[in-house]
């Protein structure tokens, strides 16, 4: 059986494929085809030489639901409301988080107000209805949306997390008078209380819906002319898979379909080789993102800001905690109007692309740095199959950066190397040391391809003891996608003081999420359900989930949930309050539908590691290059040990290494490197 994973980037497009009887990788990458996405995966199956009808499954993560949202280019769409909530999508929150920003700006609204429409009718808090629906308006608010020309409806009525039905009826209507408009209903996507996270992921699902849908649509055509006949999965945000079908219901769901794979692999590699706590770092060639893995579980939050917290737009679905920098490969060096140097967050992407590639781009990015620096060799970029332009490069750099400020060419570079790493070293701290973690008790994991090129100067920065650079780095999110479990999350508003609280309501809604959950799984067998709560100290406005056994539910376990609370609290604020009342606010329920394990190649021993050859190479000093070893990771066997200053190369990356810094092969093949103080 073979099993193929594909992963659409800023700038690549990667695949890797497993044949299960033989126990052989397949590995393929093309550049991004950002005007035909779909045309970047079939160049992929045609490179990786693999027949196409002789693939029993082939799953997918893509930036196109991101990328639909951040460039705007979704579709017309309406927006139906309770009477008396028309400028709740509009107003947002009433916070300022840039108070001495005086350009500062609020979201821009999807939906403009002009789109939004309001029904007669109203559900209390508790659910029960306080106003029948108006069917007039409902009819007059339809008529209304179609004479505009919509293509997409979000509908979103008071507590309708509560109580579905009015939401329901106003979603047939919409059916019956728009057949082939887009519906988005707010009860179907976010069963959770806060009025504006519930429009606002309404509105992002319903925005994008029929763009990613169509996208979904075309790929599975694609896929069968070309004779595809095996079961095609989409990555989504929680780590997990899902069927098309509901990637083209949920879209919102597969916001960051393509980072999250690398952070299962990180997981995964991490605990094979006892490090079962690791922080997973992948750069690639438009960003950076770093996320951390505690217990061999990724850690998952509640929701997330897409184009950030300031002005962004809320997504409140489960997803894995990933924070993302506009530092990647093709990150884009720049002088400010005051004259200080800038890298990213703009970025050459696949087209133009950095100067080095030859495809037209003309401003220098971190890959031309690199380039300039030795750091990438120009005639072996992708194991030969790309030669870079390095003359291009350092004019490039001169150009642009170093004769404008008065440096050095090679100083130029460093600079712009060591700012990309300097942002990057920011986002590793973020969701380590800013979550109550000191980095130096994780590993840290490197991939994509420009990933194992800096990841021991940020190690260096943070003090973080060990790297691992796994098996297929620049094919990392990819790989983890062919690891990934198949998982649905569902999240309800129970709001009840722990003190006080019905535990056999709360089971009864454990129990049929739990089967709503399972129900959205395409294999069962073996599938597990995870359980757990949303719980705050009286008066406070957010929660923190404490995982919770369905047996401490059915046995009524007050203490036991309040001292996993308590702990929790401890940890994350370095105090607690446990004399202070707590309560309940959301129940949150995933099912995962366990993949079979993949049983990996074995490596075998080699002799005493043999460097190919030697380059210069500037490191630490930019005016004397050091002579490295240069080793192809291929012809390294287990066991391996040699140490830096050298340079190790593969088909899809380069790893540097620093003076001190101390390599050793793995029995499955990572590269173990101890760094240097």
């Amino acid at each position: 059986m073979i099993v193929v994973a594909i992963d659409i980037g800023g700038t690549f497009t990667d695949l890797i494929a497993f044949d299960t009887e033989v126990a052989k990788f397949h590995q393929a990458k093309s550049l991004t085809t950002p005007h035909e996405l779909v045309q970047g995966i079939i160049d992929c199956l045609d490179k990786s030489g693999l027949t196409s009808g002789s693939i029993a499954e082939l799953i997918h993560g893509s930036t196109t639901a991101i990328n639909t949202l951040i460039e705007r280019k979704g579709a017309k769409t309406g927006l139906i409301v309770t009477r008396g909530t028309r400028d709740v999508y509009a107003i947002g929150r009433g916070n300022r988080p840039e108070s001495y920003n005086l350009f500062f700006h609020r979201h821009r609204p999807l939906v403009p107000r002009s789109l939004t429409r309001e029904v007669g009718g109203r559900l209390l808090a508790s659910g029960r209805e306080h106003e029948a629906l108006d069917r007039a308006s409902i009819d007059a608010a339809i008529a209304d949306l179609a004479k505009e020309g919509v293509e997409a409806v979000a509908v979103c009525l008071l507590h309708s997390y509560v109580n579905p039905e009015h939401e329901r009826a106003v979603g047939a209507a919409v059916q019956q008078a728009m057949p082939s408009a887009y519906l988005s209903l707010s009860h179907d996507i976010l069963r959770e209380y806060r009025e504006y996270e519930r429009m606002s992921t309404t509105v992002v699902n319903a925005y994008i819906g029929p763009k990613v849908g169509g996208y979904v649509s075309n790929l599975e055509a694609s896929l069968g002319k070309i004779g595809f006949k095996g079961e095609l999965s989409i990555m989504r945000s929680n780590g997990g898979v899902m069927t098309p079908q509901v990637a083209t219901q949920r879209p919102v769901a597969m916001m960051e379909s393509g980072p999250v794979g690398g952070i299962i692999a990180s997981a995964r590699f991490g605990q094979v080789l006892g490090q079962a706590n690791v922080i997973s770092f992948d750069m690639g060639g438009t960003t950076a993102k770093a996320s951390l893995v505690k217990d061999g579980q990724p850690t998952l939050a509640p929701g997330y800001y897409v184009g950030g917290y300031a002005s962004g737009h809320p997504v409140m679905l489960p997803m894995i905690d990933v924070v993302e920098v506009g530092a990647g490969g093709g990150s884009i060096a720049w002088i400010d109007e005051i004259g200080a140097l800038k890298v990213g967050p703009q970025s050459a992407g696949a087209a133009p692309g950095p100067i080095c590639y030859r495809v037209g781009g003309t401003e220098p990015t971190i890959t031309d740095a690199n380039v300039v620096l030795g750091r990438l060799d120009p005639d072996n970029f992708l194991g030969g199959q790309m030669k870079l332009d390095a003359d291009g490069a350092r004019l490039g750099v001169d150009r642009v950066i170093a004769g404008p400020l008065g440096m050095a060419t090679i100083a130029a570079a460093k600079a712009i190397v060591d700012i990309g790493i300097a942002k990057m070293s920011l986002a590793v701290r973020e969701v380590s040391v800013e979550k109550g973690y000191d980095p130096r008790d994780f590993a840290l994991v490197a991939s994509g391809g420009a990933g194992p090129l800096h990841v021991m100067a940020i190690a260096r920065e943070l003090h973080i003891p060990t790297v691992i650079v796994p098996l297929f780095p620049s094919h990392f999110s990819a790989l983890g996608m062919l690891l990934a479990d198949e998982r649905h999350d569902f999240v309800r508003t129970f709001y009840a003081d722990l003190s006080k609280l019905d535990f056999a309501a709360l089971v009864s809604v454990q129990r049929e999420m739990a089967g709503e959950a399972m129900g959205s799984l395409r294999n069962r067998k073996d599938a597990s359900v995870e359980t757990q709560l949303d719980i705050r100290y009286v008066g406070q406005e957010f929660t923190l989930s404490v995982a919770v056994d369905p047996a401490a539910l059915l046995a009524g376990d007050r203490t036991g949930i309040r001292k996993s609370f308590d702990a929790l609290y401890e940890h994350r604020y370095a105090h607690s309050s446990p004399d202070e009342p707590v309560e309940v606010v959301n129940i949150r329920v995933a099912a995962i539908g366990k993949r079979a394990a993949l049983a990996f190649p074995k490596l075998a021993e080699t002799g005493p590691p043999l460097p190919e050859r030697t380059r210069p190479v500037y490191l630490d000093d930019v005016k004397t290059p050091v002579v490295c070893p240069v080793y192809e990771r291929a012809a390294l066997g287990v066991g391996a040990t040699f140490a830096g200053p050298a340079i190790v190369q593969e088909h899809g990356t380069t790893t540097v290494m620093f003076a001190g810094d101390r390599c050793t092969v793995a029995a499955t093949g990572e590269l173990v490197i101890e760094v240097g103080r």
